[in-house]
């Protein structure tokens, strides 16, 4: 009786220090990764600005996309999916919720207009996608070529600004949506390409002692693969994005921390899903990823929601203050919550469903739609003031436009 009770935690214990230990790997190969492609990227003479919203961006999306392969491989579909609707949820509430609680984010008017609505966008399609079940190879082609389009439009988008500001000399360089300025150096060849292959290798490696860690919790606790994908994995695969943006936060950088956490929930929903899709599955299950009834029912939509939440958030004043940053936070702590007393079957959770839906949700829904209507008339006082004889009745002045949004 004693060794068999002693076998048991010294298990637990050791798939913990492998979920820690994967978690570091990750952490460390995603730094090395982001390095060394975004100096390769600048050697070859892309700008910083097409840099940080895709290569910074899905570098820093590669932790989800080794676990979510990897999980796949070993035949853990729940924790693949899991992974990504977990770590977008917590990207949109945690990641942009403590990077708003250590200094008000400013928002740019391209993510308004093209990046954060590009995001909902797939965050619906994947939804649709899923209705049925089951993610086939198809639906991963259609998920890759809209993240392909995305970075298309990027680089479209990107070099047309690059032109725009080459033509308007004398203007101070300043610091692009990629947290860099045009005084940067990049890292040596040589140097980058270590990096980016010890960064693949951390990748690699930290994906399969972490999800081999996350499968042994899973089945001694017997909770599912797809809790422990919605809640440890989704936040240990989020570390890059929280790292930097509370540090870009510090420094001041706003653009660096909206940018990531867009563009890296694009990636996500579109390459680190795409991808596993295409790969066949192991023994005779057909081909493709299936997709659990609780993530169609919940998560997704939960993830849709938090995603979509940013809009109205980022649209009031273009800036999201730290109040809404708090919320944001505690609507993540309140998710994380329901999923961990859900997967126990908690007496508390009726109760707490009861709350959260017939009072907190409500109240939170009333407070945007106030805020959003409030803006809408604040602007157009604004733009009755400022107007000229001759310039649009509803409409502000160009340069009063552009020093409100910027």
């Amino acid at each position: 009786m004693t060794p068999t009770l002693a076998l048991v935690p010294a298990l637990d214990l050791l798939d913990l220090v492998r979920i820690v230990g994967g978690l570091v790997l990750l952490v460390v190969g995603g730094e090395l990764l982001v390095s060394g492609a975004s100096s390769i990227a600048r050697r070859l003479g892309m700008s910083t600005l097409v840099v940080g919203l895709t290569i910074v961006s899905v570098a820093t999306s590669a932790p989800e996309l080794a676990v979510s392969v990897d999980a796949v491989l070993q035949g853990q579909p729940d924790l693949a999916v899991g992974n990504i609707v977990g770590s977008n949820t917590a990207n949109a509430l945690l990641v942009v919720g403590l990077a708003a609680l250590v200094a008000p984010l400013a928002v740019q008017r391209r993510l308004l207009r093209l990046d954060l609505p590009f995001m909902v966008f797939l965050g619906v399609a994947f939804l649709a996608l899923s209705l049925d079940g089951h993610l086939s190879p198809i639906d991963g082609l259609i998920l890759i070529a809209c993240f392909v389009a995305h970075v298309v439009i990027t680089v479209v988008v990107g070099r047309r600004d690059a032109a725009t500001e080459a033509e308007q000399p004398g203007e101070a360089s300043e610091p692009d949506e990629a947290g860099e300025t045009d005084e940067d150096e990049p890292l040596p060849l040589p140097k980058a390409i270590l990096w980016l292959v010890l960064g693949l290798a951390g990748l690699v490696v930290g994906a399969n002692v972490l999800v081999t860690g996350a499968i042994g919790i899973a089945t001694a606790f017997g909770v599912s693969g797809l809790v422990i994908g919605l809640t440890i994995v989704a936040v240990g695969t989020s570390l890059p994005e929280i790292v930097s943006s509370i540090s870009a936060a510090r420094r001041g950088d706003p653009g660096l921390v909206l940018g990531n956490v867009v563009g890296s929930n694009i990636a996500n929903l579109g390459l680190v899903l795409g991808l596993p899709a295409l790969l066949p599955a192991p023994g005779d299950a057909p081909a493709g990823i299936p997709v659990p009834g609780a993530v169609i029912a919940l998560d997704a939509p939960l993830m849709l929601a938090a995603m979509a939440a940013l809009l109205p958030v980022a649209f009031t004043g273009y800036v999201i203050a730290r109040w809404e940053g708090a919320a944001f936070v505690v609507l993540y702590a309140a998710y994380v919550a329901y999923v961990v007393l859900a997967a126990s079957e908690h007496d508390a959770l009726e109760g707490f469903t009861l709350v959260m839906a017939g009072f907190v949700l409500p109240l939170l829904a009333v407070v945007a739609v106030g805020l959003v209507a409030f803006e809408f008339g604040v602007r157009r006082g604004r733009a009755l003031a400022d107007a000229k004889p001759g310039d649009h009745p509803g409409e502000a002045p160009r340069e009063s436009r552009t020093r409100r949004t910027d």
